[in-house]
């Protein structure tokens, strides 16, 4: 893949940089509540939690962690327990486990809320006044750039939350990893396929930021509004994808350990709703992907007869150490992006799942509940089962992006 990294370009600035160096009268003062996990960093790597608990003039009360945690190391789907950290000294709540969207009393009442699940500090129950209440809420994560990816849902509950208890709620934006510009799949089927892995009727790669998405929610799509503060990044252009913006890459999640495995994830997360493996357990999640039962030669030979634009297959043998097939050697294949400007994941991957179908011995299950969650519709899915090609599906999706792309204008922040 071609870095495409522009020398004149100036650094990008992320929203907790420009917080502190000219917008500290938002924080000044105020207890805050920081949504946040390793992807929480500035240019030279320091995290936010230490930016904010070494502001005199700041009291930083409690940390909130999404999927995988405030310590990114939990896997997929895992329960993340809530906690009290002793390197921070402070409550680490989970928005991944006990609750989704976080409960008045752990934004209002935090020491009640901690005595009320027995959370221990140095083996001794919680003592009433050692914490306080948050009077402002700061969501600073890395996000994915497609919809199936947690951390929008979670920031969209505690905006829910925030908007109910009367906390504003501050946004600290960062970049698209994989860019601002082109939009892929269905818009989501609201409120019939709404889940914790696509709340709102967005398509599947929506191009927009978070601080973009948080201004479009609010807007359109909360019962009840925030007040709602984003901090924009300084220097971002909607084309630059994160290797172009000389930010230092923090994995956003286990799965998601390089830029190369976020190009692909728009499309391969679709495998996630099959019966197929999605490369998880392996070195190279969601670029490869296979199963015992496959043939990867004969696969590579018809997907590559394809010519589909951008990206190159080569056959593969695997075996997970864990998720599905663990232990297990699978065949399948690597997809090698050769041009990311020109690779569409959404389109490739539902090419390859109609080239899978026809196998010979093919045993590929599309199974439906998760499969149309992550779709955000059924139609998808019966597509895929009644023969239907990959690039008529696509088709399909074209007057909703279209739609989409009017809807989300008035909020995007950036040229």
């Amino acid at each position: 893949m071609s870095p495409h990294k522009s020398i004149s370009a100036p650094q990008v600035k992320p929203g907790v940089e420009v917080l502190f160096e000219k917008h500290l009268d938002l924080i000044r003062g105020k207890r805050v509540g920081l949504i946040t996990n390793p992807t929480g960093v500035d240019n030279r790597l320091e995290s936010s939690i230490e930016r904010f608990r070494s502001q005199p003039e700041v009291k930083l009360v409690a940390l909130y962690g999404p999927e995988h945690g405030v310590r990114g190391n939990a896997q997929a789907g895992e329960y993340v327990p809530f906690y009290f950290d002793d390197h921070f000294q402070l409550p680490v709540f989970s928005l991944y486990g006990q609750t989704s969207k976080p409960p008045a009393d752990m934004m209002t009442n935090i020491d009640h809320y901690m005595r009320s699940f027995d959370i221990r500090h140095e083996g001794k129950q919680v003592e009433s006044g050692m914490m306080r209440s948050v009077e402002l809420m700061v969501f600073d994560l890395q996000d994915a750039g497609t919809r199936v990816y947690t951390y929008i849902a979670t920031m969209a509950y505690a905006m829910q939350a925030a908007a109910e208890a009367d906390i504003p709620f501050v946004v600290l934006d960062r970049p698209n990893p994989i860019g601002g510009e082109i939009l892929e799949g269905p818009l989501l089927e609201f409120p019939r396929h709404s889940s914790f892995i696509g709340l709102y009727p967005i398509p599947l790669r929506h191009g927009m930021t978070s601080g973009e998405l948080a201004r479009l929610f609010n807007d359109r799509f909360l019962p009840k509004k925030v007040k709602l503060i984003v901090v924009p990044m300084e220097n971002w252009k909607r084309e630059q994808w994160f290797d172009e913006t000389s930010l230092p890459w923090v994995l956003p999640s286990p799965n998601l350990p390089t830029l190369e495995s976020a190009t692909v994830y728009p499309g391969q997360v679709i495998l996630e709703g099959t019966n197929l493996s999605e490369g998880r357990g392996t070195t190279r999640p969601f670029e490869i992907f296979g199963a015992p039962w496959l043939d990867g030669f004969l696969l590579a030979r018809e997907l590559n007869a394809l010519n589909l634009p951008g990206v190159v297959f080569r056959e593969i043998w695997f075996t997970p150490s864990f998720s599905k097939f663990q232990g297990e050697r699978c065949g399948g294949c690597q997809l090698h992006v050769t041009n990311r400007a020109a690779y569409r994941p959404v389109a490739t991957t539902l090419a390859v799942l109609a080239a899978v179908r026809k196998q010979p011995g093919s045993r590929l299950e599309l199974h439906a509940d998760y499969f149309d969650k992550v779709m955000g519709t059924c139609a998808v899915r019966e597509a895929l089962e009644r023969g239907q090609t990959a690039g008529r599906i696509v088709e399909g999706f074209a007057p909703g992006l279209a739609a989409f792309e009017k809807l989300r204008a008035p909020y995007l922040l950036y040229p």
